[in-house]
């Protein structure tokens, strides 16, 4: 791990520290944690529009029921794909940081919750003293038909197929659609505010687009926070733009953009398009600069 990384991990660590104190919305997640965590009941399936419609009724408690609900569906397809890339199970720990939540203890409430589902196939193996996640059996997530055709997308790969069409509402304003990059090498990251990986990627991006855009590389920053549920203003966007110096535009991801691509569940998730539509590349997770390079600098001289 370089010591680049570790630098943009403490940071990110620090920066997420600060931003969750300062905000309403994370005390509104830890009451809705501490009921489910009170209320909760083995074999019995959460019943959010019951929780919606008669327990939580403030705007910043459903908006961190909402984020929660779209974590839960996530989170096996977000394990299982880590089981598969790392050959060990995530920590309480990095669940905690790919799904902005507050602490461990809010991953391990979602853990629980998902444990006492019936429909979610019991699928992991926890310690009981720690909680933290012993066994996966990804084979059991791939036999389900809930979950199974999304984890089966995203491991099988994308390279070789043509990327879905996308016209994403930029930032700056104005829209960004991926018909108009043709022609272009196109490297598509999607991301959110205060991911720590997704921040060790950043200026390596910012490098790339300097370096390569002259060349035909159009790099696309998809920021996920609204499709996740996060509670995160276009000014916070914004000053991490500033601040990173990114020039490259940084778009708004939707629900059906994701759906799309596969329901993204490890994040940043970067897909290498080439100058005809087509994935060359995808990878998931924090990308070694000179991996990125190589691939994109192959793509361009065949031109």
């Amino acid at each position: 791990m370089s010591a680049r990384w570790l630098r943009s991990l403490l940071f990110a660590s620090l920066l997420c520290g600060t931003a969750a104190a300062g905000l309403a919305q994370s005390d509104a997640e830890t009451r809705v944690l501490d009921y489910i965590r009170a209320h909760l009941q083995p074999g019995q399936p959460l019943i959010v529009t019951d929780l919606y419609n008669h327990v939580f009724t403030q705007p910043d408690e459903r908006q961190a029921l909402d984020k929660l609900y779209s974590a839960f569906f996530r989170i096996p397809l977000f394990i299982a794909n880590y089981q598969e890339k790392f050959g060990s199970p995530p920590s309480l720990g990095v669940i905690t940081e790919q799904f902005a939540l507050r602490s461990p203890a809010a991953a391990d409430t979602l853990l629980r919750v998902m444990e006492s589902d019936p429909r979610v196939p019991g699928f992991l193996t926890r310690d009981p003293k720690t909680g933290q996640i012993t066994h996966v059996d990804v084979e059991k997530i791939k036999a389900d038909p809930k979950f199974g055709q999304a984890l089966i997308r995203q491991l099988s790969g994308w390279d070789g197929k043509p990327a879905p069409d996308f016209a994403l509402a930029g930032l700056r304003g104005g829209e960004v659609r991926l018909v108009d990059l043709h022609g272009k090498v196109v490297l598509l990251e999607v991301w959110f505010t205060g991911c720590p990986p997704c921040m060790a990627e950043t200026p390596e991006l910012v490098a790339l687009d300097r370096e390569l855009s002259p060349r035909g590389l159009a790099i696309v920053g998809a920021n996920a926070d609204r499709a996740l549920g996060l509670d995160y203003d276009d000014a916070t966007r914004q000053r991490y733009i500033q601040e990173h110096h990114v020039d490259y535009p940084i778009v708004h991801w939707t629900r059906d953009s994701d759906r799309a691509y596969g329901d993204i569940s490890i994040f940043p998730t970067l897909f290498l398009i080439d100058q005809k539509g087509v994935v060359r590349a995808h990878w998931i997770g924090y990308v070694e600069p000179e991996d990125l390079r190589q691939a994109i600098t192959g793509i361009l001289k065949e031109n």
